[in-house]
């Protein structure tokens, strides 16, 4: 599956952004979904997680929850990330994942468990 990750851009502390990742091919309803993120000089670090069903389970990390939620339509092969109440902490590339197999919460947040990777999109918060 390819991936292709757009909706970044500059926003202010306080704003909101909705990310895509569209993905190509007729299998996307086989893959769970992630999204991460870089900031320069750091590691990837994971942001949310959904299982393969749009309305399934989901994961959040605790910096993100209650503020980001992960959503996908299995009809438009497109998984989203909307952000609220962004803050300049959450300045960073995002990145959209793609894997098959279990959903737990070890491998779902684990970029090692990823098999297929967008181009990633910026996302910067100005305070």
């Amino acid at each position: 599956v390819q991936l292709q990750a757009s909706g970044g851009g500059l926003v202010q502390a306080g704003g909101s952004l909705r990310l895509s990742c569209a993905a190509s091919g007729r299998t996307f309803s086989s893959y769970n979904m992630g999204w991460f993120r870089q900031a320069p000089g750091l590691e990837r670090e994971f942001v949310a997680a959904i299982i393969s069903w749009s309305g399934g389970s989901t994961y959040y990390a605790d910096s993100v929850k209650g503020r980001f939620t992960i959503s996908r339509d299995n009809s438009k092969n497109t998984a989203y990330l909307q952000m609220n109440s962004l803050k300049p902490e959450d300045t960073a590339v995002y990145y959209c994942a793609a894997r098959t197999g279990a959903f737990s919460r070890m491998v779902s947040t684990a970029r090692r468990y990823y098999n297929y990777w967008g181009q990633g999109t910026q996302v910067t918060v100005s305070s």
